[in-house]
């Protein structure tokens, strides 16, 4: 396994080839794919391993949600990946199919001296207050009532937000909507946002480096970049009250109460969810992926990636902490693979004989 320093310094590569050895690639040997930078960190632990056992590699660009859906209804890429889960009729319209893959947690984290991960508290009405231009101190009132034991200066707040379009800001977005009013009806929820203050970084990575840079910054990230540079997140206060550190345990919590099975499309969002344990801004990502499929061996493999990552791919997620998708949602997605993908002669692509072990 490369070493997280290897991996730090991938993230921040931009759109990444993972998965690939040195020299020429043969292009059969190499599933293609480009999307969200939420999953990047597990997608490219997951290739590593793949590559090693199978000799198949994944060229993932991370771009972002928004540059994902693109590319694959352009069909310059196997498939495409959203942390932003597309509506039915949308996907009826593409002829397209979605999936979730893995779930985590988006956080923010802050740039302020002396200020370790997890000292910060945070309410969801005070984060959205923050992005909307509202608070623009440290020591504000409001964040000083939610710190009392923690000195806070008297420092501007430098907001960062993404830039590009991502499903990282459609899950940050749908929970300041949800506990913010005010943020619903003047920034709303969407990929991309007319943020009203603060600057703004392309990709996790860009806004993460951002923070870093900017003393005083506050930023929202996937958890696993928080992690990988040493970065101070916050706590949160959840929907029972509680104050939560993210880990996977939150974001399981998050995630437990889940309607998969009765939810059209996996179209399941898991911001502000019940429970004294739950992460507030937590997500699933999803592949999305045609159901009439031109070059049925190719996509195949890219199934069979797939299959490999939910049957053998948790303890690398939870290494991360993501959260790898329930067994029994797993079963859920690997049947419409088998009644939805489909060659140009509706001949089927998946079977359950494929399904590893």
């Amino acid at each position: 396994m490369r070493s997280l320093k290897l991996l730090k310094h991938m993230l921040f590569a931009g759109a990444a080839v993972i998965g690939l050895t040195a020299g020429a690639v043969h292009a059969e040997s190499t599933l293609n794919g480009a999307g969200a930078t939420f999953p990047y960190p597990i997608y490219a632990k997951w290739a590593e391993a793949y590559k090693a056992k199978t000799g198949i590699g994944l060229n993932y660009q991370s771009i972002g949600s928004g540059g994902g859906i693109k590319q694959i209804k352009a069909r310059t890429v196997d498939f495409g990946a959203s942390d932003m889960p597309l509506e039915v009729k949308d996907l009826d319209e593409a002829g397209m199919m979605q999936f979730p893959m893995v779930m985590g947690g988006v956080v923010p984290v802050v740039n302020l001296k002396g200020i370790h991960a997890g000292a910060i508290r945070l309410t969801g009405p005070v984060l959205a207050d923050i992005y909307l231009g509202k608070i623009t101190e440290w020591n504000d009132a409001a964040l000083k009532k939610l710190n009392p034991r923690v000195k806070l200066p008297k420092e501007k707040i430098t907001v960062v937000a993404r830039a590009d379009g991502s499903g990282t800001t459609y899950i940050f977005t749908h929970y300041l909507s949800q506990v913010s009013p005010e943020f619903k009806d003047k920034v709303g929820n969407s990929t991309s946002v007319s943020w009203p203050t603060g600057v703004s970084g392309k990709g996790n990575e860009g806004v993460a480096s951002y923070v870093q840079r900017l003393k005083g910054a506050i930023g929202y990230v996937e958890y696993a970049y928080a992690l990988q540079n040493k970065m101070a997140y916050t706590l949160m206060q959840n929907k029972g009250g509680h104050f939560v550190k993210p880990d996977s345990a939150t974001f399981q919590a998050a995630a437990a109460g889940a309607d998969w099975k009765g939810t059209p499309g996996f179209r399941v969002l898991l911001t502000d969810q019940p429970g004294a344990k739950s992460w507030p801004i937590s997500g699933a990502t999803f592949i999305l992926f045609y159901k009439k499929q031109d070059k049925p061996e190719t996509a195949k493999e890219v199934l069979k990636f797939f299959d490999w990552a939910y049957h053998h791919g948790g303890k690398m997620a939870e290494s991360l902490d993501y959260v790898p998708m329930p067994a029994s949602v797993v079963k859920l997605v690997e049947a419409t693979w088998k009644k939805d993908v489909a060659d140009a002669n509706g001949q089927a692509v998946w079977t359950d004989a494929m399904i590893q072990k």
